[in-house]
């Protein structure tokens, strides 16, 4: 027997298991963590850009846009290095601003910021907190093609430049993250995140619009739109990170926001795509600890790519503590419709991005037989139509010992894709 250890929130669980039984579907790639000077590099050199010295003067305010505590992205690494050289490049640290793309998520805690930033950045450099409800902080800057406001943050306009941070990961319908998501919804008002992200779905064929999935950017309706609000502010500099398991920064894309986010959306996909011969009964999955698994929200993007490795009406055993719950207090709200179908119809009258999470997490919870090991409470993960699993051992001892399947470790940044045949 082999044991295997699957992240859960700070700390992990220990798993063991039959390599008969069970392959383990990782990336197979081994890479070490960059250094300040490998980062320096890469903004010496950036994508389809000016140099940041060329990009940025001495009499320029910058504003930094950082993910939030759901994402691991290197930002403290990052951060730092970036506002330390803005400073040696002669911009007063008065002029910079580090504000926070939450979308419609919660505040970024004091804590977190230091986490987020080092405790030396969050000190010395002003951050802000973005809120998509309120109307006193969001200016419009342009109507969407249905004539619905598109409205921002008033941070992006009181600064004379502004520079994207964030990490570059899949996402189960704007294909990917980073880029233009730190704009919209990262800064935008719930309106305007609200009117693009519901064009992933298609009210009048029901379920996904077509081009909309994971690892799906170009011709991908979301991202589009997206990216046409990031256009309207157009950004100075993107610095686009991908993270190995333990959040910190392997890769650097920096450059034009555009270009710089495609190219890691390109080495991302070529590194974190992996080739299954079938889809089996089996799927065990774990988002990979915190952040992966902070909420039900977050958690659930792990529980979207083991579908992709599951067959119709398999197991799928999610392993997500869920620390700070669901993510939303109102999210249990979508469930109370009969099945995914009246969910949608729901939608369709009434929708919030949040509901939309509700139904692809309801739609698999149909599909599947989807187990969680969890700390949510067993009456919540029922509503949910999920069963809730005091250990992956005590499931697996009532299925058949012949049942093959996969487990997946790290599984909101692994992509299973079927092998032509």
């Amino acid at each position: 027997m082999a044991t295997i250890e699957l992240g859960y929130g700070h700390d992990s669980i220990s798993f063991e298991y039959d390599a008969a039984r069970f392959d383990i579907l990782t990336t197979d790639h081994n890479s070490k963590p960059l250094n300040d000077a490998e980062i320096g590099a890469a903004l010496d050199m950036p994508i389809d850009s000016p140099s940041l010295e060329e990009l940025i003067e001495p009499a320029d305010s910058v504003l930094i846009v950082v993910s939030d505590a759901t994402r691991a992205t290197g930002s403290a690494q990052v951060t730092n290095l970036l506002v330390r050289r803005l400073i040696q490049n002669g911009v007063a640290p008065g002029d910079i601003g580090i504000i926070f793309a939450t979308g419609i998520h919660r505040e970024v805690s004091d804590e977190e910021k230091a986490e987020l930033l080092t405790p030396f950045i969050k000190q010395r450099i002003r951050t802000f907190s973005h809120n998509a409800y309120d109307a006193a902080s969001l200016m419009q800057i342009g109507t969407t093609a249905e004539g619905v406001p598109i409205e921002v943050n008033r941070a992006l306009r009181d600064y004379s430049k502004v520079i994207l941070t964030g990490g570059v990961g899949f996402h189960y319908f704007a294909g990917f993250t980073g880029g233009r998501k730190s704009i919209c919804p990262g800064l935008a008002s719930a309106r305007t995140i609200e009117v693009t992200h519901m064009l992933a779905l298609d009210f009048e064929r029901g379920g996904r619009r077509t081009g909309v999935g994971t690892g799906l950017l170009k011709g991908n309706a979301v991202s589009d739109e997206c990216e046409r609000v990031a256009t309207l502010i157009n950004p100075a500099l993107g610095i686009n990170v991908i993270v190995d398991d333990k959040g910190r920064a392997e890769q650097i894309f920096a450059g034009h926001w555009r270009t710089a986010h495609e190219r890691a959306c390109e080495a991302y996909a070529a590194a974190h795509s992996i080739m299954i011969p079938e889809k089996r009964e089996i799927v065990i999955v774990s988002g990979g600890g915190l952040p992966y698994d902070i909420n039900l929200i977050q958690a659930h993007k792990a529980l979207d790519m083991a579908a992709h490795a599951c067959v119709d009406g398999g197991t799928i055993i999610l392993v997500a503590e869920c620390r700070d719950g669901l993510g939303r207090s109102d999210f249990l709200k979508w469930f109370e419709a009969e099945d995914s179908t009246a969910l949608e119809t729901r939608l369709r009258e009434q929708y919030e991005v949040n509901g939309q999470t509700a139904w692809a997490l309801l739609t698999k919870a149909e599909n599947f037989r989807v187990h969680i090991v969890t700390k949510l409470s067993d009456s919540d993960v029922r509503k949910m139509r999920m069963r809730s699993v005091e250990s992956i051992e005590s499931l697996l001892s009532v299925i058949s010992p012949l049942t093959k399947g996969y487990i997946m470790p790290r599984g909101a940044a692994l992509l299973p894709v079927m092998a032509s045949r």
